[in-house]
């Protein structure tokens, strides 16, 4: 395919375009910064926190990068000086040894001093890598679930990954940075310093190099900013294709799904390779421009030479200070931009060390222990999402010790934001939660956490083997607690039958189990925790009645000794409460067993009788009660 042909095509906007320096993730349109300032004093602090334990490593880095940087100045003057005093005619033989010797010694010490700064320079940047990696997953395991909901795990990826790589790429580079600056200063010094007149002439050149620079570098920038930005839309569909390939075949969209991706390809082949371009044209600019110097060495110095003005082995020093002398420019270029991207990389990353924990212990903080009551209290709580829209609205009841209580109503009535307050994964507007008798907010999250066992519509299996998921939040547990958690649900039975029985290891979030076995092992799970108070969140919404049979069957065991707190759909599964508390927008309606609702003839009635009734027995004046119902009129 000819790059005339891709010129042309119409589909690929012009990376010349005038666009701020920003890329879209995949096809949410996520605008990310691609460069920053070149230099951010707040950012750099921050950083340097992180490399501040390794500072001795660095100085001992700028050392053997500054010793380097010397054993490249003092070579070609060891060689200039061994051409014009041992080499020339009735040379001396002595001082050629001399020579010889300290051209040993110089690049001996640049081969040690190198390796020292490579070693140290990249021990420094895994390390750091390392901390920030760690630093950074503390925090999201600390943060506030209100930031989770907000924030789209591919973002927090890219600030894990992307962006401390780019860190990384920051501090190897940063110290050699330093060498190039000396080398470029002292590559100058030294030529004045040997022939003042030729110096000058030989650098005539640079001021043409910095106008091709300035004139080269924003359009370049917009050539590599489009490229990144094609590139994460591409590589966004890829994903999207992959993770959605079962859909896709089932609705028959291969080749639409193939025309939409190659139209993303052909759009990051085309900016990839204008950024080519521009990253390409440098190089034959500095070579001509160096072989013009060098040229100009040649016939001018060699003038020098043939007039007796000038040594020999001075014109040869020239010419290898002349090789060298572009190189820490290309250098200093690319770590210009390397370090643009460091700026924007690292306040990312202290974005999100930065993020504030608003569920925090409190000093003092009590720690439940499983001798508490189990008693759960709301007290007047008032509580919202976003505060000017509460989802709970002066809610009020008690539960308990060891009272099995269920929480019904219309979606969006508010029983999932409940019991997300009993495990105070947010904090309430006003009025309380208390277990225990103790408000949650004055209660250590930790222990309230190994008293309040959650069980999820959709459990979450990690990798690893089923005996070390469903002791997972009781890591001590013995493989006799975990048979024996597993027997008690219903699990035993099936768990023998896989291949590896206990030790089987599981798939990405157990898909090689059907979903009520998942749903079992995390029922195993919350009993192995032993917790004091289970939630129960629609646990058995997806799973066939077969199972919930089995399960109900489990509950008996699972709840037996503690305080239940169960939400379900299914009517049916929760008749046996002790007591049922209805919910509709926010507000408790009314209370009580299933026998005594049923009798009241209010909405758990209607919502009960739309559920297991004939539909043709129903009266269309409960049909109606119930539609306005859920349509709060």
């Amino acid at each position: 395919m000819s790059t005339a042909g891709l010129d042309e095509d119409p589909r690929i906007a012009d990376p010349d375009d005038q666009h701020p320096p920003r890329a879209t993730v995949g096809s949410a349109h996520i605008e990310e910064e691609v460069f920053g300032k070149a230099y951010d004093p707040r950012t750099v602090r921050r950083i340097w926190a992180f490399v501040h334990p390794y500072r001795l490593r660095i100085y001992l880095s700028v050392f053997a990068v500054l010793v380097f940087t010397a054993t490249q100045l003092a070579i070609p003057l060891i060689i200039g000086y061994a051409i014009d005093t041992g080499m020339a005619a009735g040379g001396d033989a002595t001082d050629l040894a001399w020579a010889v010797l300290a051209f040993a010694a110089m690049v001996s010490l640049n081969f040690i001093a190198s390796w020292v700064q490579e070693k140290q320079v990249g021990n420094v940047a895994e390390n750091v890598l390392f901390d920030m990696r760690r630093a950074m997953f503390k925090r999201l395991q600390e943060v506030s679930l209100s930031f989770m909901d907000k924030t789209e795990v591919g973002r927090l990826m890219s600030r894990l990954q992307g962006d401390v790589n780019s860190m990384q790429e920051f501090l190897e580079t940063s110290v050699v940075s330093i060498g190039d600056l000396v080398l470029l200063f002292g590559i100058v010094t030294v030529l004045l310093s040997l022939d003042w007149g030729l110096g000058l002439l030989t650098l005539a050149t640079m001021p043409a190099l910095f106008v091709v620079r300035i004139f080269w570098l924003p359009p370049a920038k917009r050539a590599f900013w489009a490229a990144h930005e094609t590139n994460s839309a591409t590589n966004g569909a890829m994903a999207e294709g992959i993770n959605g390939v079962r859909t896709i075949q089932n609705l028959d969209r291969q080749k639409v799904n193939f025309h939409l991706y190659d139209d993303k390809a052909w759009g990051n082949l085309k900016t990839q390779l204008t950024g080519s371009r521009y990253a390409q044209v440098m190089v034959p600019i500095v070579d001509t421009l160096t072989g013009i110097s060098m040229a100009t060495v040649i016939v001018v110095g060699g003038s020098l030479v043939l007039n007796g003005g000038l040594q020999v082995g001075v014109v040869v020093a020239f010419l290898f200070y002349i090789q060298r002398f572009f190189d820490p420019i290309r250098s200093l270029t690319m770590q210009y931009s390397i370090m643009q991207r460091a700026m924007t990389s690292g306040r990312r990353i202290t974005e999100v060390l930065d993020v504030p924990v608003t569920i925090a212990d409190r000093p003092g903080a009590i720690a439940l222990t499983r001798d508490m009551d189990g008693s759960v209290d709301f007290d007047d709580v008032v509580f919202g999402y976003n505060p000017k829209y509460p989802v709970l609205k002066n809610v009020s009841f008690h539960v308990n010790p060891g009272e099995t209580v269920a929480l019904i109503g219309p979606t969006g009535s508010g029983k999932t934001s409940a019991m997300a307050l009993v495990h105070r994964f947010y904090d309430v507007q006003s009025g309380a939660v208390r277990v225990g008798g103790h408000d949650v907010r004055d209660v250590a999250q930790e222990s309230l956490g190994q008293q309040v066992a959650m069980v999820l519509q959709e459990p979450f299996l990690f990798t690893g083997t089923v005996a070390e998921n469903i002791r997972y939040n009781k890591a001590g547990a013995t493989l006799e607690d975990v048979i024996a958690a597993a027997t008690a649900v219903g699990a035993h039975e099936f768990i023998t039958r896989l291949p590896d029985g206990y030790d089987t290891v599981l798939e990405q979030r157990g898909s090689n189990l059907s979903l009520g076995q998942r749903q079992l092992l995390s029922f195993a799970r919350a009993l192995v925790a032993d917790a004091k108070i289970l939630v129960l969140d629609e646990a058995t919404a997806n799973i066939d009645s077969y199972t919930e049979r089995q399960i109900q069957k489990a509950l008996e065991t699972l709840l037996d000794g503690r305080t239940g707190l169960v939400i379900a759909h299914r009517l049916a599964t929760i008749r046996g409460a002790d007591r049922i508390i209805v919910l509709q927008n926010g507000e408790l309606i009314e209370q009580g067993n299933h026998d005594q609702l049923m009798e009241r003839k209010g909405l758990y009635a209607r919502l009960y009788t739309m559920n297991y009734a004939s539909f043709d027995d129903i009266p269309d004046d409960l049909i109606n009660a119930v539609a306005a119902e859920k349509s709060g009129t």
